[in-house]
């Protein structure tokens, strides 16, 4: 199963090369891979920002706590999560459902007011801590795309929320950044790159009852 071997390849990348950008085909799978991730409801209340300016790279550094990885890679992945779910987002999702299995969108109604009544029953800050957990899925998807695709990534969340909403104006489209994932190709000064994997035994981590 080459997907295994291909996880056992990927690590966190600590060091990237700064001269070696992905390029716009591996970037399409990329995006695809994220496109095609799973989410409650299929209602993917969330936006990824892929950030390739060095100049915004620079800004977000000091947000990100002076990480290297902020600069050095070549694309910088930010999970942003909705952090209000309205009427709208489920509507347009209905909306999309029945276009694509060519039903009328009367047939979805009950559905769709299911989705309402169990969206709108949370408080709004148990939203977004909902919307924020649909993001983690999502960055898992291009992780494992990245290793298929022998790209590095550093999946991270060692920065300032705040302070990244701010420098992207994230507070004014109803958006948060949730994790974000650098993604480039490894240097190969990086001490980490051949470290052994440190993973608990499979006995360890599960039990079949």
């Amino acid at each position: 199963m080459n997907l295994l071997e291909n996880l056992k390849w990927r690590y966190a990348t600590k060091k990237f090369d700064s001269s070696k950008k992905v390029n716009e085909s591996d970037l399409k799978k990329l995006k695809e891979a994220i496109q095609l991730s799973a989410s409650s409801f299929g209602l993917q209340l969330y936006k990824v920002l892929i950030i390739e300016s060095d100049q915004i790279k620079e800004k977000l550094k000091p947000a990100s706590w002076e990480q290297t990885q902020i600069t050095e890679a070549s694309h910088i992945f930010i999970f942003c999560n909705y952090t209000k779910v309205i009427d709208k987002n489920i509507d347009d999702y209905i909306n999309l459902k029945s276009k694509s299995l060519n039903i009328g969108t009367k047939d979805l109604e009950g559905y769709s007011d299911f989705m309402k009544n169990s969206i709108g029953a949370l408080s709004e800050d148990m939203q977004k801590v909902w919307t924020a957990k649909q993001t983690y899925i999502a960055m898992g998807n291009l992780l494992t795309a990245c290793a298929e695709l022998k790209i590095d990534a550093c999946p991270m969340e060692g920065f300032d929320i705040e302070k990244y909403n701010d420098i992207l104006a994230l507070d004014s489209k109803d958006l948060s950044a949730a994790v974000i994932t650098a993604v480039g190709y490894r240097s190969g000064e990086d001490a980490t790159a051949n470290a052994p994997k440190i993973r608990k035994s499979i006995d360890d981590l599960f039990e079949i009852i």
